[in-house]
């Protein structure tokens, strides 16, 4: 039975020119045909590669898959996922971007447009803190878009502030997706790191600039907070909220995130720094309880294993897909782009953004990547450079409507007043902000480079 189906599948690839690259082909017909029905995505990647393996009759493949596994479960690099990931829950559930906002809102209340830089300031903060994308997302619609809605911002921009802030999270150290992109790219954890610093600011402050620029234009859209409000907070009250609630965690991320970029610790030792760190922020504010706690640990546990089951999936996908030729057929797919080496990089930027309408980031980081990756390094392209312009394109794909991830995030947990067209309308100025920033980082190499270059990485 097995060789019959094997003669068809090959006689259908001699009929519709594929010839012996029929078998990939197939496969990643039949994972994206799992993923639309609503498989799991570690289940969707195993059950791929295990089953077209076995109908090409490669079965020696599976011998090199406990190596595969044994890569990731010993990985160093990778084993620094669960610390951060606990260490971001835990601020997350200690409720520590509730009071950012309401000190650095008062701070910058003043100005038209002054509560929308607040949001964009504790995007980089908590995308500093706890690089969970989703997270980030979901905590500030709550917190803020009532709050937005209440002052008289137009629901459009608050929409789409909340979103672009929340997916800094995506580039700002210590991001997961950068963790990942270090272990496929072959490149320093601490190098990365410091690649992804100059650009993720860079973003934030076109941002800022575009929420300041609306402020001035159109103040109707951005008004400032009332005086009579600032005035309930006493300047000595607001200092003091300042050094208690701004400092702990500008410490925490500063010193965790130096630790990595300047060689002093590994990554696994700042993380466990860094869960330690927040463990103590959360002590400090008077907020460690046993909920806390306890939701801390399940968030850790849910988000690492999802993450970790993705990871060793993966592996019997890509083993499967390489030894059926499937690189050999992305070498080919790659002699019909013209252009040389900046076609070839924009032409993968340009997929890795349209599988951002499907996918989450974790799928394409393993899915994709391993495949294109091996043509553009073998084109001399950086792969420190390279990590730093996939990070940032695959964070405009969670903002891109009609499918972006950050939206299905917010419009989650928005009021009923919010529309789905309110959250697109409002997030496409972000959207060209972002393309900007990556053609601005694609024409010039140095914003990731210079800052690794400097301290000697």
């Amino acid at each position: 039975m097995e060789d019959l189906v094997r003669e068809l599948i090959y006689a259908l690839g001699d009929a519709v020119g594929l010839g012996e690259f029929i078998f990939p082909v197939l496969m990643g017909l039949f994972l994206f045909f799992l993923l639309f029905l609503g498989f799991p995505v570690a289940i969707a990647l195993a059950a791929s590669g295990f089953l077209f393996t076995y109908l090409a009759g490669e079965f020696p493949l599976f011998n090199l898959l406990p190596i595969r596994i044994f890569g990731v479960v010993d990985n160093q690099t990778l084993m620094a996922i669960p610390l951060f990931v606990f260490m971001g829950v835990m601020l997350e559930r200690s409720r520590l971007a509730e009071e950012l906002l309401d000190v650095i809102g008062h701070v910058a209340g003043g100005l038209r447009g002054g509560m929308g830089l607040a949001i964009i300031l504790v995007g980089v903060l908590m995308g500093a803190s706890t690089g969970i994308v989703g997270a980030t997302v979901v905590t500030l619609g709550l917190l803020t878009l009532p709050v937005f809605l209440r002052r008289g911002y137009s629901k459009s921009l608050a929409c789409g502030t909340i979103c672009a802030s929340g997916t800094l999270g995506q580039i700002i150290p210590p991001s997961l997706v950068l963790i990942l992109l270090s272990d496929i790219l072959g490149t320093g954890l601490g190098t990365l790191f410091a690649a992804a610093m100059l650009p993720g600011l860079l973003l934030a402050g076109l941002y800022s600039v575009y929420m300041l620029g609306v402020g001035w234009l159109r103040p109707d859209m951005a008004p400032a907070i009332p005086k009579e409000e600032r005035d309930l907070m006493p300047r000595r009250e607001l200092l003091r909220k300042l050094i208690v609630v701004v400092i702990p965690p500008l410490g925490l991320i500063v010193a965790v995130l130096g630790s990595i970029i300047g060689g002093i610790a590994a990554p696994t030792e700042a993380a466990s720094m860094g869960a330690l760190g927040s463990i103590l922020i959360a002590a400090l504010g008077r907020r460690l309880t046993k909920g806390v706690i306890a939701e801390t640990v399940q968030g850790t546990l849910r988000i690492s294993a999802m993450v970790f089951f993705i990871l060793i999936a993966a592996q019997a996908f890509s083993l499967a897909f390489r030894g059926l030729n499937g690189d050999e057929m992305i070498e080919m797919l790659f002699e019909f782009v013209p252009g040389g080496v900046n076609a070839y990089i924009i032409f993968v930027l340009l997929m890795l953004f349209l599988l951002g309408f499907f996918l989450e980031w974790i799928e394409i980081c393993y899915i994709v990547l391993p495949l294109f990756w091996p043509i553009l390094d073998k084109a001399g392209v950086d792969p420190v450079w390279f990590a730093i312009l996939a990070g940032i394109n695959l964070q405009t794909s969670f903002l891109t409507p009609p499918v972006g991830w950050a939206l299905f995030f917010l419009k989650g947990v928005a009021p009923p007043e919010v529309s789905s067209m309110d959250i697109y309308v409002g997030v496409m100025p972000f959207v060209g902000l972002q393309l900007i920033g990556l053609v601005l980082l694609f024409m010039y190499p140095e914003l990731a480079t210079w800052l690794p270059n400097a301290i000697g990485w």
